[in-house]
């Protein structure tokens, strides 16, 4: 009885923050349109599936909040509760208190939290002022009162973004991608089944044949990868409108008006990708409204519409994602970001560096523009966050800005994080894998320039010198250099270098398996793979590597 609760138990926490997740798109649809009746409708009917499902689970304290909810929506309905700001900042709060009692029920708790019942009091109040005024002459409009207590109503700023975990980790996947799976499973058997059977009979099969049926097994199974996969494939949408909620808050709790505007929310991606997108989006878009968008009446003085607008946006390029998060505000400070750079002492001539350097900047640990520290900025963490989530995932992340028309920041990121395009290299009796879109080409290192007392130096490659590092020394294997060295030139954004190896093996499909915890620490190292022989080959983290190389530029500088 127990298991069949469980089951039951996360099939309504899924239920649930699907549920949460559309009543807040909802809420703030009727913040956006008060007269949009289907809005309120879908609010309601997210509350009573909410309602019906805790009286099947027993969760009175959550049933009691839900009905007194439908209350407030049944006011509204009828037409006696007009939506404005404060009851649009009242039903945010019954989203945060049904979120946080679903999240309960999901811990095996059934209990009204403080903040629960301030809300149920102001439902009360709520409803009691409106029944007060309706009794009068015309029952004269009411709802445009404020409601007492509603400045604390708010969550903070992006906290309604977290859903809870078992909904993270669900997926809802087409019966037909299911159907395939299960068809290629059946075809592989009788595929394995049949080269097995020509192996052991192989006096009465040709070399010819075996290799057919193996290639014809091995297709199978590239099918099954693919197929696997898609499977594995969701669109952005529903993660890019949870942040509708964060530029409310966050421009609201600082005097501004923001909206937040949508593009190629059916772009997919996989789910992976999906979960780690949230937090960079999170300080970009908090960052977009407390540093970009302007107050209304800085708005007005330029010409600016009061509201401004941010708009994140997704699209493929290649075998990539590109997310922009995009704001027209007031544009990135040149002047500030070179003065605040220079008494940090990151660079020495800033003539030398053009607008883009410039503006990468900004991604600097500790680096922030903001003269006081408040609830978003000021600390210098947000962009530098960014940068580390998005590395992590093989990506990269850079800003553009043109002054009074705002700032765009572009993150590139690989469809999936479970297979890579690799390039193998040999350093002894290592092997390690370079991310094939990462690798530029491949070149011998002159005998003059392989040097057994140095660990690095420099190549002039056509007429341009590269800096190259020798992998035997960076990562400290044993043993002695072989005499003949193969530089491999890897690029990250603007930053070019060579690695100096001792074998080429070539492009290889990697399937990727993360670190142990003991290995994550190993700079310029990001994961692993199994390779054929069955040893294991570490994959290197090129944009690490180089920043190593950019570190002690500026040390022997």
């Amino acid at each position: 009885m127990d298991t069949q609760r469980d089951l039951i138990l996360k099939s309504f926490l899924v239920e649930s923050g699907e549920g949460l997740a559309e009543m807040e798109q909802s809420i703030l649809e009727m913040e956006a349109k008060p007269d949009d009746m289907e809005a309120v409708q879908s609010v309601f009917r997210v509350i009573h599936t909410m309602k019906g499902n805790a009286g099947i689970l027993d969760l009175q304290n959550l049933l009691t909040f839900a009905h007194t909810s439908e209350d407030l929506l049944d006011a509204i309905r009828e037409g006696k509760l007009a939506v404005n700001s404060e009851i649009t900042s009242l039903l945010l709060g019954i989203l945060d208190v049904l979120r946080e009692m679903a999240e309960g029920a999901g811990e095996g708790k059934d209990a009204m939290s403080r903040r629960g019942k301030e809300v149920l009091a102001k439902i009360a109040e709520c409803l009691k002022k409106n029944k007060r005024a309706n009794k009068g002459k015309n029952a004269g409009d009411s709802s445009g009162e404020e409601i007492p207590g509603q400045a604390g109503m708010d969550a903070l700023p992006g906290a309604h973004a977290l859903t809870h975990k078992e909904a993270a980790r669900t997926l809802r996947v087409d019966v037909d991608k299911l159907d395939r799976l299960l068809n290629l499973a059946g075809e592989i058997t009788i595929a394995r089944g049949r080269v097995a059977q020509m192996l052991e009979h192989k006096e009465e099969c040709s070399l010819e044949e075996i290799r057919e049926a193996h290639s014809f097994a091995d297709a199978l199974h590239l099918e099954l990868q693919e197929t696997i996969l898609k499977t594995r494939m969701v669109p952005v949408g529903p993660v890019f409108r949870q942040f509708n909620r964060t530029v409310r808050d966050v421009a609201k709790s600082h005097g501004k008006l923001a909206q937040l505007r949508i593009e190629g929310e059916e772009v997919e991606v996989d789910t992976s990708i999906v979960e780690h997108l949230k937090d960079p989006l999170l300080h970009m878009i908090r960052n977009a409204v407390d540093h970009g968008i302007e107050t209304p009446e800085e708005r007005k003085k330029k010409g600016k519409a009061p509201m401004g607008t941010i708009t994140v946006r997704a699209a493929h390029e290649g075998g990539n994602i590109v997310v922009e998060v995009q704001d027209d505000g007031a544009g990135l400070d040149r002047a500030r970001i070179v003065e605040i750079a220079q008494k940090r002492k990151l660079f020495e001539d800033a003539e030398e560096l053009s607008d883009q350097e410039a503006f990468q900047l900004i991604f600097e640990s500790g680096f922030s523009t903001a003269e006081e520290v408040n609830d978003l900025s000021g600390r210098g963490v947000g962009m530098d966050v960014v940068r580390r989530n998005v590395q992590a995932l093989r990506g990269s992340v850079h800003v553009t800005s043109q002054p009074e028309a705002g700032s765009t920041v572009h993150i590139r990121l690989p469809l999936t994080l479970a297979i890579i395009e690799g390039f193998g290299v040999g350093v002894g009796d290592e092997t390690y894998v370079i991310p094939v879109e990462q690798v530029i080409e491949c070149v011998e290192l002159p005998a003059e320039e392989n040097d057994a007392a140095r660990t690095e130096g420099i190549l002039q490659l056509r007429n341009e010198p590269l800096p190259f590092l020798y992998l035997k020394d960076h990562f400290g294997l044993a043993g002695e250099r072989s005499g003949r060295q193969n530089i491999v030139v890897v690029q990250h954004q603007a930053s070019r270098a060579g690695l100096a190896v001792d074998v080429l093996y070539g492009a290889t499909q990697t399937v990727i398996k993360p670190l142990p915890v003991i290995f994550k620490e190993i700079p310029g190292v990001s994961g692993s793979a199994i390779l054929g022989n069955g040893r294991v080959a570490l994959i290197l983290d090129v944009p690490a590597l180089l920043r190593d190389f950019r570190s002690r530029e500026v040390q022997l500088a």
